[in-house]
């Protein structure tokens, strides 16, 4: 499959997030949008990965060039991983003190 699909989809994807982060005021969905966009980015990162490594046993069969996107996801997916787990316990934190997870009353919270 050519490059330029996975490129198309993961612009796709990645505008979907942006929209969504940038219109919602549910903070839940704000992180899943959040989530869709590092998805968008691990998807490209693996698929110019495996492109390059392609390339890369063309020229050499028994080397192991390329796979360095793939080390990027894996990184990309634990910080992730810890980005929802801190933004779930706020949500959470929020939502026992006043009962709404709207993201515009979070400047209430400032004074």
């Amino acid at each position: 499959m050519p490059i330029q699909y996975y490129i198309y989809f993961c612009l796709a994807l990645f505008s979907l997030g942006i929209i969504g982060v940038l219109t919602r005021r549910n903070a839940i969905i704000v992180f899943m949008c959040i989530e869709l966009m590092l998805n968008a980015v691990n998807l490209l990162l693996v698929a110019f990965s495996k492109m390059h490594h392609a390339a890369a046993l063309q020229a050499a069969p028994q080397t192991t060039a390329g796979i360095e996107g793939q080390l990027f996801v894996f990184f990309i997916m634990v910080v992730a991983a810890a980005e929802v787990s801190v933004g779930l316990a706020i949500i959470v934190m929020m939502y026992r003190n006043t009962h709404s997870i709207d993201i515009n009353f979070l400047n209430r919270l400032k004074n």
